[in-house]
């Protein structure tokens, strides 16, 4: 296992988390692998055991008192991680489709270029995705550029690295699946510094009932709509 150092010691990863008791323990441990010592989960009140099981892995947990989405869950996260002076925060899902080499791979590729923001991009290389996942984020990712003006080929990719001070500048408005798109747009209005990196998709049944449906797609981009009329 490669410690990160010093630096490292200034890098958080956050993690929302919802009903992931059956491999959210296992996320946390492969990313402790990889020389992760901050990880932050946000127990978004799920229903299992998923408090218990992240409290034995001796991580940070901040856990909402009804269930506030994706969105909320993400703020909640993104804002406790610099209020614990994090230089660089990671976002991470839970259940297990990211691989924590390229978690750690992203870090140093904001690092490396002095960027404000890293989006790891299932897309770019979408050996592996779905057709219908692959259908529905190359969607999304145009629908957002039409929207705010921005493009991202992953723009629901759950694998973002901030720098401290993008972090500070974005902001989440809202709690459910839409703040992927939100994220993106936050980037445009802040002109921030950004790139994306190749990633591996990692699919499993387990995986394939989370995450963006058909029915989700048309929720959100509803939403979307109605942000950029009102903004």
């Amino acid at each position: 296992m490669k410690k990160l150092g010093k630096k490292g010691s200034k890098i958080w990863i956050v993690i929302p988390a919802y009903n992931e008791e059956k491999v959210i323990g296992k996320v946390i441990d492969s990313l402790k692998k990889e020389g992760f010592q901050n990880i932050l989960v946000v127990n978004d009140c799920s229903t299992d055991k998923t408090k218990e099981v992240v409290k034995n892995k001796k991580v940070k947990i901040y856990n909402h008192i009804i269930n506030r989405g994706l969105g909320g869950a993400l703020n909640t996260g993104i804002s406790a991680a610099l209020k614990n002076g994090a230089k660089i925060i990671a976002t991470c899902d839970a259940d297990g489709q990211h691989d924590p080499k390229d978690v750690k791979r992203t870090v140093e590729f904001l690092q490396k270029e002095n960027l404000d923001v890293v989006i790891g991009s299932r897309l770019i290389d979408s050996k592996g995705m779905p057709f219908s996942r692959k259908a529905i984020n190359s969607g999304a990712s145009f629908l957002t550029k039409a929207l705010f003006g921005v493009y991202s080929t992953d723009t629901q990719s759950g694998l973002r690295v901030f720098s401290r001070s993008a972090a500070e500048k974005i902001n989440i408005r809202t709690n459910k699946m839409e703040v992927s798109s939100e994220i993106i747009k936050e980037i445009g209005r802040n002109k921030l510094k950004f790139k994306e990196i190749p990633i591996k998709a990692i699919y499993t049944d387990y995986s394939l009932e989370k995450g963006q449906t058909g029915g989700n797609a048309i929720n959100i981009a509803y939403k979307l709509l109605l942000r950029r009329i009102m903004r």
